[in-house]
Order: structure tokens, then C-alpha cells, then sequence
């Protein structure tokens, strides 16, 4: 493979699976395995960031990145209930729409959520699983603080300004104690997502709605076969760091990999080590 198409980004396309439309860009070499990037709750397929999909794409694999339904510029669904199991449905419609047979499958937060889902409902889609900052869905594991939760009912913002300082505020809580932060670029990714998805709290609400109905996991995660690893922050305060062990002691043969000083993001100096670990639980597989 050439340089130039380990390099390769092409523009957002639309997929259309059932009745929604995913937003989703693909990094990369199309010819190479395909690594699926699921995002958490309200966050959008630029919450992973372009130099991270890069470097994901230049350990040898084709990297997809995608608005989940009710983000973004995916398609959204006011006044309609969903599950995160329709959630993962919408992934292997993705996978169909591109079509790839089984993919490497990455997800963060609630994006871990849906790719357990994933590897739980089509097993023969997933060749490998990253679940980040997840957890299982049993009662008391992954718990959001008290603090957190102020921040995740507060008033929605109404204007791009109002949006920023907010992230700027929830990511002082949330955000990793132990790496530096860029809040220049926290302020430049925040502005694009407003433009991208102005009303995204209706969606986020929806998403939160569908978290709170799921069920544990647990018994079914025991069943997998899959090489998968669990990534958590330990400074963790959105999703507890007992929710990835339980994840990670849920599932035969995973690898728990716990990043010091950590939290509910992916920041810049994390990227060394998230990068290497899920390139290395995709090479479990016995081939990228």
C-alpha cells in the first residue's frame, strides 16, 4: 500500500440503512480492512478526531467514521423511541452499505455500548472489539457523578457561543486530569458540531432515552469469541472505571488496558497508547 493511500480521506457521503441516513467519511486504504469508529451519546463523527483516524489508518486499515442516527447530519427522529439495539442495527447496514463482510469495530461510551451490541446480535460482522470508557449496562457499574449529571440536565444551549463555553465547562469535569488539554481546538471542534447539528440536545435526549432502556449485557457478553479489548480512563467520572472492568471480566479472553489520568475523552497524549492497543487487538485476528 502507498503512502498516498494510507493517506487518503474522502468527503462525507450519505448511506442510506432502512429508514435513516448515516453521515459517515472513510481514511485510508479502501482495499485494507475496514475499522468501524462508533461515537458516544450527542457526539458527533468529528468527536474522533482527523489525525486520530489517520494514524488508525496508517497502521493498515481502512478507518470509517459516521454520525449515529439522531447526530449530526444523520438522519434525525423526533418523537420516535428507539433502542441501542436498532442502533446496532444501523452499524451493520453501514457495513452493508460499504460493502464489508465483518469490519474491526470501535466503540467509545455509548458507542461501546452499540458495538457490544454489534458483536452480541451479528457476531460474524466483528472481527475484533475496542470498547472504550463503556460499560455493560448492569446496575451500579460505569456510574455517572453526581456533578456530571448537573452538567448533562442543565439548560440546553442556544446559540454557538452558549455551545462552546458549555463543552469548554463539561470537559473541565469530565475531561482528562492527566493530559493537557487543547482548548483552542475543543472551541474549533464544539463551533463545527453547532453548525453541523444545531439542535443535537433533541437528539442527545432521544439517544438517553434509548441508554436507560438497555439491558445488562452481562450474560450475553460471556458468550463472545471475539478478540476484544477494553480501554478506560482512570480518571473516569462520566462512566466510572468499574464499568470497563466489569466489561472487560464479562467477556472471555479480553485484555483490560486502564490509561492513567484519563477521563471521559480521547486526548491528544492518549493517542500513543489507544492507537497501539486497538491495532493490536485488531491484529489478534491473525491479519489486519
Amino acid at each position: 500500500m502507498s503512502a498516498a493511500d494510507r493517506g487518503r480521506h474522502d468527503e462525507p457521503r450519505l448511506a442510506t440503512v432502512g429508514d435513516v441516513d448515516l453521515c459517515y467519511e472513510t481514511f485510508g486504504d479502501p482495499h485494507e480492512a475496514t475499522m468501524l469508529l462508533i461515537m458516544g451519546m450527542g457526539f458527533q463523527l468529528i468527536h474522533w478526531p482527523e489525525d486520530f483516524c489517520r494514524q488508525l489508518a496508517a497502521e493498515g486499515f481502512r478507518v470509517v467514521r459516521f454520525d449515529n442516527r439522531d447526530a449530526g447530519c444523520s438522519t434525525h427522529l423526533p418523537g420516535r423511541r428507539y433502542t441501542l439495539e436498532d442502533m446496532a442495527d444501523d452499524t451493520v447496514g453501514l457495513l452493508d452499505a460499504l460493502g464489508v463482510e465483518s469490519a474491526h469495530v470501535v466503540g467509545a461510551s455509548l458507542g461501546g455500548m452499540v458495538a457490544q451490541l454489534m458483536a452480541i446480535q451479528d457476531p460474524g460482522r466483528v472481527r475484533s472489539l475496542a470498547s472504550i470508557m463503556s460499560t455493560t449496562g448492569r446496575r451500579g457499574k460505569g456510574r455517572t457523578s453526581l456533578r456530571v449529571f448537573r452538567h448533562l440536565v442543565a439548560r440546553p444551549p442556544r446559540t454557538e457561543e452558549e455551545a462552546i463555553e458549555r463543552r469548554v465547562r463539561v470537559f473541565s469535569t469530565v475531561g482528562s486530569t492527566g493530559f493537557t488539554q487543547d482548548l483552542d481546538e475543543l472551541r474549533r471542534v464544539t463551533a463545527l458540531a453547532f453548525k453541523r447539528d444545531p439542535h443535537a440536545r433533541d437528539g442527545r435526549r432521544r439517544q438517553h432515552r434509548a441508554v436507560r432502556a438497555a439491558r445488562d449485557r452481562t450474560e450475553a457478553l460471556r458468550l463472545l469469541t471475539v478478540p476484544t479489548v477494553v480501554i478506560h480512563g482512570t480518571e473516569d467520572r462520566m462512566c466510572h472505571p468499574s464499568g470497563g472492568r466489569a466489561t472487560a471480566e464479562a467477556i472471555p479472553g479480553a485484555r483490560l488496558h486502564l490509561i492513567t489520568g484519563m477521563g471521559h475523552d480521547l486526548p491528544r497524549g492518549a493517542w500513543p497508547q489507544l492507537i497501539r492497543v486497538i491495532a493490536e487487538n485488531a491484529r489478534r485476528t491473525g491479519a489486519p
